[in-house]
Parts: structure tokens; C-alpha cells; sequence
């Protein structure tokens, strides 16, 4: 579906026109605003604490050594190859040498240490990131996932949160190692000479500013990307389905899918190669910048020199090099400096979603469903109106009526009447806008609600199988299940014969969607599912009305046989299939607008016997037809 949002929530609908395009791009680009991002940040690494301490004392240790060899450098310079005495002392020079090399081994040590570290908290925190939105996602109202699209959500778990995977992995060593190292770095060149440090940083905080100006744009174009990235899943998730490439076969669209995934393919690779090189021209500025200042650092000393300030040509030697240092170190603060802003619009869509609040949540005092009362059921005045539709246009308008316990009410009446909406209110997957609905005695929104669905079963009419096997398709309704007690509900549903003829018996893989099998086989594969689940109270939200006649008869044996001893709610669209109902309730423009038994309604020669009369005749003109032509080939 393509309906709107409340404003705050996700984006993605339905397809828009292409006039509209660009500018519903640009407001999605638009990174969502959320209060204390950074803090929140911080928070998904309290929980890693003591390692952060350990990597924190890392990176000190490494960066403290990596300072160490350059002043070495100087001693090796000044004492061993050109000591006052005019001769290379050579004892001094291999003893300054060896702690050199000492020194590098342990702080190749330390940086593995440090990398192992890094990487298993960055990555422990993108998997709780993903497992938290994911499990938040479970939580949501049906409501949310009839207007989101399928693939923007994919995309906020998959592209969202790794997008985010190297900020998590690098930024702890990154900021504290290059800020260390940056830091002790100076600090040894002002204690070599002052005034050399002076010209060799006068210009880095110009770069600061600068750094600021490249991340908010790179921030921007990253939103785009991810926002492209959405579009993309989205257009997958839709045209590689079965059904997707069954509708475009039929329809022969292959070439128009294959072009809408062309075009945005193309916006995605222009956003890349944009986000790749937004801020080269800064960062070859500040490469070139450190890179020359050893040849201006030359030209400053002969002028102290001149000056008559003490420097030796250790001095020199060992401040290029401690400046030499500052090259990767402070390129890398900028990039990971870069590499947040451009990542907040990613951490911003992502607590976009975790703080989405489910509009059907347990009440505080919320009680567990009382079992003395199972399979009662009733409706005290209910109207409704669906999130995203008009008010003064509710689908179910005052609404009341009560079943007792395996009671077999059917609902009927014209297409929109309301009769699905009911099916979706008796176990809370929407929320009455008015009135009362009530399970088991207790209005449904004072029960907690797992409990509460735990004992409805629904079959409808769309059967979701999973791309497993039909044993695993049917522990789906109870994971301990026995093998006898899929035999047992495969036979009550009048299936077990069929999965016994497979090759592989309930190991046969039903494919994506379970398009290995027929229409009927798998509806009678859902019910099975739902009699091991074995619920007081049954829904049918019109469970044959995509078979045909042979089907129809086979699965609807099924359901009888489902249906005994329930309290049954049976939406109809064939009324052949609801005859012997205890109740039927007829509704048109959401209103009960008659109610009875079979006979009593047709005696009442109202809105049902209309449906009926209309369905019979349209039956018997058909059959009248195929007894004069023939059956069609």
C-alpha cells in the first residue's frame, strides 16, 4: 500500500508519480532530527565497558610508544653517529637501535591487541543494534507494515545498520590512537624546539574548520544514499518475488521492472561515486600541507641556526620525523571525524524506527485471558476506522453482537461491508475506535496480548508457507511437536494422504511463498497448522475463495472438521459455504444490518437472500453454460 505516514514516522509508501519523484527523494533525503543523538550513541557501548577501558589503555600505551623511537632518533644522531668525540660510538648507537626495535615490536603487539578489541565490540554492537530494531520491528501494529514497504524495512535492518559497521568498529581506536598520538606528538616537538613546532601547526585549525564545512555535506549525501539504497531493496524485494515475477510476466513488464531498477541503480552509483569523493580535494589539501612542511621546517632551522640558536642536525632529524608522524594520524582524525557526521544521518534513521511507539501495546495491569471462559466473544457497539482513512467514514459502524462457546457465526455481505475488519478486532491486530470488544469476558485491550492471541487461530484466505519443509511449516504452531501429532492434525485437515504420496513426505521444501504446491494443498496445510495449534477460538477470514470447485469442497471438509467444537468466526464470500451456520451476520456499510439462521434469512427476503439469489443464479447460469459448450481447454 502506499498511505501515508503521521508525521515522524518511517518513510516509504506506495509507488509515486514520476512527476513527483525528486522532490519526494529530497524530502527522504532529509535525515530524521533526534534529540541527544551523540548520547544515545555513547550508550550502546555502556554495555562493553571494561573492554573500552582496556582499549582506551591500548591506545595510550601504543600511542606513548610511538613517540618514544623518534627521540631515540635524535640520541642516535647526537650520541652515536655523531658523537663530539668526531667517531661513531658504535656500543651506544646498537643499544639506541635495539630499544628502537624493541619498541616497534611491542607496539606492533599492542595495535593487534588493540584491533581485536575493536572489532569485537564495534561488531557486538551492530548485532544487539540489529537484533533491537529487529525485535522492536515484531512489536509494531499490523497498521505499520500495511504502509511501510516490505524492502524499506529490510533496508533499515540490513543497508542502515551496516552502513554504520565501520564507525562502530574504527571510531573508539581511531579518535583515541590519532588524538593520543597527535597530542604526544607535539608535545615531543615543542620539547625539540619550539619555535619549529609554531610554523608546523600554525595552519590546523583552519583545517578544523574546514573539516566541518566536507562532513555536514558528506552527512547529506549519505541520507541520499541510504534513501536510494531503500529504493532499491524495495524494488527487489517486489519484482524477484514469485509473485512480482509472475505479474510481470503476465503482464510482460520485465523490461519496465527492469528499467525502474536501471534508473535507480544509476542514482545509486552517482550518490557513491558523490559520497567517495566529497572531501578528496580537503584531504589531498591537508596531505600536501603536512608533506611540505619538512621542507619549510629546513629552511625555518638555517635560520635559527643563523640566529644562533642551539640546534643540531639530530634535532632536525628527529623533528621531521616526529612531524612526519603527524600525517597519518591527523588525516585519520579528520576522516573518523567525517566518517560520524556522515554516519548520524544513518544512527538518525535508525532511532527513527527504535523509537516508533506500537499503537497496540499491554495495558500496565494487563491480565493473562481467564480460561474458565474460553470461546466467548462479542462486539458491544463497535465503530472503527482505519488509521489512514477518512473519519467521517468508519468501515464499522456500532457494531454488537455476542457467541457463546463453540458457536459457529458466519459474517457475509458485499465486498467492503466491514466483514474482514471484524476478523482483525477479535484478536487486536487494530484497536476499536469506539465500543467494546470482548474475549473470554474481558475487553480484549485488559488482556495481555500474546495471551490473547495464543488462543485464536486464523486461516486466511492469503497462506503464507515459508521457503521450508511442510513439517517445519507446521511446528511453526508448536516447535515441540511430536511427529504423530502431524500426522494427527495433517489427517483432520485431509492432507496427510497428499504429503504422504511426496517423495520426501513432510521433508518436501514447499518453495518460496509454498508454490510447490496447489492452492488447495496449502490452505489445508494452514489449517493443519492451526488445529496443532489447537485454539478455543477460530477465525476464517474467507478461506476458499481463491479455489476452485473440486478444492473448495476438499478444504472446506477440513474446516468442519476445524470448526468443531470452536467458537468459529467464518468471514464468507461463498454462502454455499456457510449454510449451516448457527448464526450468520449480514452487514452492509458497516452496520448488522440482518441476522439469523440460513432459512430465517431467506424467509426475511432481504440483503441476504439477494446474495444468495444472486450467487445461485450466476452458479446455475455457468453450469448451464458448460452443459451447452463444452468444459473450456
Amino acid at each position: 500500500m502506499g498511505h501515508g505516514m503521521r508525521p515522524g514516522g518511517p518513510r516509504g509508501g506506495g509507488r509515486i508519480s514520476s512527476g513527483d519523484v525528486q522532490a519526494q527523494r529530497a524530502a527522504n533525503a532529509e535525515a530524521p532530527r533526534i534529540p541527544h543523538l551523540l548520547r544515545r550513541i555513547a550508550g550502546l557501548f555502556v554495555p562493553h565497558r571494561r573492554a573500552i577501558v582496556l582499549t582506551v589503555v591500548l591506545v595510550l600505551v601504543g600511542a606513548a610508544l610511538s613517540v618514544i623511537p623518534p627521540l631515540l632518533t635524535q640520541q642516535a644522531f647526537d650520541r652515536g653517529l655523531f658523537p663530539p668525540s668526531g667517531r661513531p660510538d658504535l656500543p651506544v648507537l646498537f643499544e639506541l637501535v635495539g630499544g628502537m626495535v624493541a619498541l616497534w615490536i611491542a607496539s606492533a603487539g599492542v595495535g593487534i591487541w588493540q584491533t581485536w578489541l575493536t572489532a569485537t565490540v564495534g561488531n557486538k554492537v551492530m548485532g544487539a543494534m540489529r537484533m533491537r530494531l529487529f525485535a522492536h520491528l515484531q512489536r509494531m501494529e499490523l497498521a505499520f507494515f500495511t504502509r511501510t514497504k516490505t524492502g524499506v524495512i529490510q533496508s533499515r535492518l540490513q543497508n542502515d545498520v551496516g552502513g554504520v559497521a565501520s564507525v562502530l568498529n574504527n571510531t573508539i581506536s581511531s579518535v583515541l590512537g590519532n588524538t593520543v598520538t597527535v597530542i604526544a606528538a607535539v608535545v615531543a616537538m615543542l620539547l625539540l624546539s619550539w619555535q619549529m613546532t609554531l610554523v608546523a601547526v600554525v595552519l590546523l585549525p583552519l583545517l578544523v574548520i574546514a573539516q566541518r564545512r566536507v562532513g555536514q555535506v558528506r552527512a547529506r549525501i549519505a541520507a541520499q544514499t541510504q534513501e536510494s539504497l531503500s529504493d532499491m531493496t524495495a524494488i527487489t524485494q517486489e519484482a524477484l518475488s514469485v509473485s512480482g515475477i509472475l505479474l510481470a510476466k503476465s503482464f510482460t513488464q520485465q523490461r519496465s521492472e527492469t528499467k525502474r531498477y536501471e534508473d535507480e541503480n544509476r542514482n545509486q552509483i552517482q550518490l557513491q561515486v558523490r559520497q567517495q569523493m566529497s572531501g578528496q580535494w580537503f584531504f589531498a589539501i591537508v596531505q600536501v600541507f603536512l608533506s611540505i612542511i619538512p621542507a619549510v621546517i629546513y629552511v625555518v632551522a638555517a635560520y635559527l641556526i643563523i640566529g644562533d640558536v642551539p640546534i643540531t642536525a639530530g634535532t632536525i632529524v628527529a623533528f621531521t620525523t616526529v612531524q612526519s608522524r603527524l600525517l597519518f594520524p591527523t588525516v585519520g582524525l579528520l576522516r573518523v571525524v567525517l566518517d560520524l557526521q556522515t554516519s548520524g544521518a544513518l544512527f538518525a534513521r535508525i532511532f527513527e524506527y527504535l523509537d516508533l511507539r506500537p499503537a497496540i501495546t499491554d495495558a500496565p495491569d494487563a491480565r493473562p485471558v481467564d480460561e474458565s471462559r474460553l470461546g466467548h466473544v462479542a462486539f458491544d457497539d463497535v465503530s472503527f476506522t482505519y488509521p489512514d482513512g477518512e473519519p467521517d467514514k468508519p468501515t464499522l459502524r456500532g457494531v454488537s453482537f455476542e457467541l457463546q462457546p463453540g458457536q459457529f457465526a458466519a459474517f457475509v455481505g458485499p465486498s467492503g461491508a466491514g466483514k474482514t475488519t471484524i476478523s482483525y478486532l477479535v484478536p487486536r491486530l487494530y484497536e476499536a475506535s469506539s465500543g467494546s470488544v470482548r474475549f473470554a469476558g474481558a475487553d480484549v485491550r485488559d488482556l495481555e496480548h500474546e495471551d490473547l492471541m495464543r488462543h485464536v487461530g486464523i486461516v486466511s484466505q492469503e497462506t503464507y508457507l515459508f521457503h521450508a519443509s511442510i513439517g517445519d511449516n507446521l511446528r511453526y504452531a508448536k516447535p515441540d511437536a511430536t511427529d504423530a501429532e502431524l500426522e494427527r492434525a495433517a489427517r483432520a485437515a485431509n492432507i496427510h494422504e497428499t504429503i504422504a504420496s511426496f517423495p520426501d513426505g513432510y521433508d518436501t521444501v514447499v518453495g518460496e511463498r509454498g508454490y510447490r504446491l496447489s492452492g488447495g494443498e496449502k490452505q489445508r496445510i494452514a489449517i493443519a497448522r492451526v488445529l496443532l495449534k489447537d485454539p478455543p477460538v477460530l477465525v476464517l477470514d474467507e478461506a476458499t475463495s481463491a479455489l476452485d470447485s473440486i478444492s473448495e469442497h476438499v478444504v472446506q471438509t477440513a474446516l468442519d472438521t476445524a470448526a468443531a467444537g470452536r467458537t468459529t468466526i467464518a468471514i464468507a464470500h461463498r454462502l454455499s459455504t456457510i449454510r449451516e451456520a448457527d448464526v450468520i451476520f449480514v452487514l452492509d456499510h458497516g452496520r448488522i444490518v440482518e441476522r439469523g439462521d440460513h432459512d430465517e434469512l431467506l424467509a426475511r427476503d432481504g440483503v441476504y437472500a439477494s446474495l444468495f439469489h444472486q450467487q445461485n443464479d450466476a452458479s446455475t447460469s455457468f453450469v448451464a453454460t458448460q452443459t451447452t459448450t463444452g468444459p473450456a481447454t
